[in-house]
């Protein structure tokens, strides 16, 4: 059999490594998971100049590649890396898309708060909004789960000019945290959330490289069950940082977690 791109013998030669002109040119953008297959050295890109790409594994440990070496690879496919685009001339944007304000200085916090459900959640929230909630002094915490979150709201104690926002997972007409939210009902807290059973589920499924995000059969933890069906391992903390640093952007989420972030941001900001 001939092949057009292997040649006579398809089980000849490097398959990684494959004529020139036939590799694709990836940006090495912050955030890319790149694997360098001769000394099998993986991670994500940490820099990038005229010089060569900077990777950085899941151990902190850092390696630097000449942009000049081919045959990268990118979920097993091999990739050229080359410098990114120069950012366009014009006034800069914070991750959320606002206009970041330069020389930020840090200010008092307001008392007013906004609540997430989990570790997770905060973390995704810093790195996309962690600027503009600076800017307004407004601080994120995390709750473990919201199913006390009436004695929570209670203990917060909301009032003129103490407004409490809270974000809530798998927020939908009848779902227990639809339930729980019912019962929250002052004017000066805003509970509202995205339809996702889970905040990784709210990152756009390209982002992370991925196809879709699996479908967890009823009675198998939600994570779990990804992390089985995407063949990631059973490291939780390990596969969140590999999404994690697939975002960089507003862009790199789902708009129904875009639009209930940036409410609760106008909510506890309002006069």
């Amino acid at each position: 059999m001939r092949s057009k791109d292997y040649g006579d013998d398809v089980l000849s030669g490097d398959w990684r490594r494959p004529r020139k002109g036939q590799i694709p040119e990836i940006p090495a953008e912050p955030g890319l998971v790149a694997e360098d297959p001769d000394s099998g050295f993986c991670g994500a890109v940490v820099g990038c100049d005229k010089l060569g790409v900077t990777l950085e594994d899941r151990f902190g440990k850092r390696r630097v590649f000449p942009l000049t070496k081919s045959g990268f690879l990118i979920d097993g496919r091999p990739v050229t890396l080359v410098r990114p685009a120069a950012a366009p001339s014009g006034p800069a944007r914070s991750a959320s898309g606002s206009i970041a304000v330069r020389g930020l200085r840090a200010q008092v916090a307001k008392e007013s708060r906004i609540y997430v459900e989990g570790l997770h959640d905060a973390e995704l929230v810093e790195k996309i909004w962690g600027h503009d909630l600076r800017v307004e002094g407004v601080v994120v915490e995390y709750l473990e789960g919201v199913d006390d979150l009436p004695a929570i709201v209670e203990e917060f104690g909301p009032g003129e000019g103490r407004r409490l926002g809270v974000l809530v997972d798998h927020l939908v007409a009848g779902s227990k945290e639809s339930r729980i939210a019912a019962q929250v009902s002052s004017p000066h807290v805003l509970v509202t959330g995205h339809p996702f059973i889970d905040i990784w589920e709210a990152v756009k499924p390209a982002s992370v490289g991925i196809r879709a995000w699996p479908r967890v059969p009823r009675g198998v933890p939600w994570k779990e069950g990804v992390l089985a069906e995407l063949g990631w391992g059973d490291d939780v903390g390990a596969s969140w940082k590999r999404i994690l640093r697939s975002v960089n952007a507003y862009t790199d989420l789902e708009p129904a977690l875009l639009g209930r972030v940036e409410e609760l941001i106008d909510f506890v900001t309002a006069p």
